[in-house]
């Protein structure tokens, strides 16, 4: 009997899967508990409409974190900080701060995670700090440090 999976079942088959299984195995265990459905005419069409809509999904958001990438490249960001002794900053520059300023400044909505700092910034001046921006798109955030006034 070919079912469709409604949710992953070790060692059968995973969600949205469909597969050939023995029939008293379909009747009396799987389709009891829910975990599959006969796989009909209207079910097959209902998986490849949740297939294409995936798709679609995802590439509206390559095609939004690509956008973002371009965005970022020609912006440059600045942040204040308060200024410590021989110029150097008193604590840190965060990846939230730097996204907090990318959203006030320039309306582009980027998640602290996603941001990646190699090393704390302690000192004024312009850096390049990298960001994923998810679906194997990256991008570099042009950043100024200045003092706080």
């Amino acid at each position: 009997m070919k079912v469709i999976f409604l949710i992953d079942v070790k060692g059968q088959g995973k969600k949205d899967e469909i597969k050939e299984v023995s029939d008293g195995y379909a009747r009396n265990f799987l389709i009891p508990k829910k975990l599959v459905a006969q796989a009909t005419a209207d079910a097959l069409n209902t998986i490849q409409l949740k297939e294409k809509a995936k798709i679609a999904h995802a590439a509206k958001e390559k095609a939004l974190a690509s956008d973002n990438a371009k965005k970022l490249e020609s912006v440059v960001v600045k942040v204040p900080a308060k200024a410590g002794t021989a110029g150097r900053l008193f604590g840190s520059i965060t990846s939230k701060e730097i996204s907090d300023a990318l959203l006030k400044q320039f309306d582009i909505s980027i998640d602290k995670k996603d941001i990646v700092q190699s090393e704390p910034i302690k000192n004024f001046g312009t850096y390049s700090v990298k960001c994923k921006l998810g679906h194997e798109v990256s991008g570099t955030i042009n950043l100024v440090v200045t003092e706080e006034k």
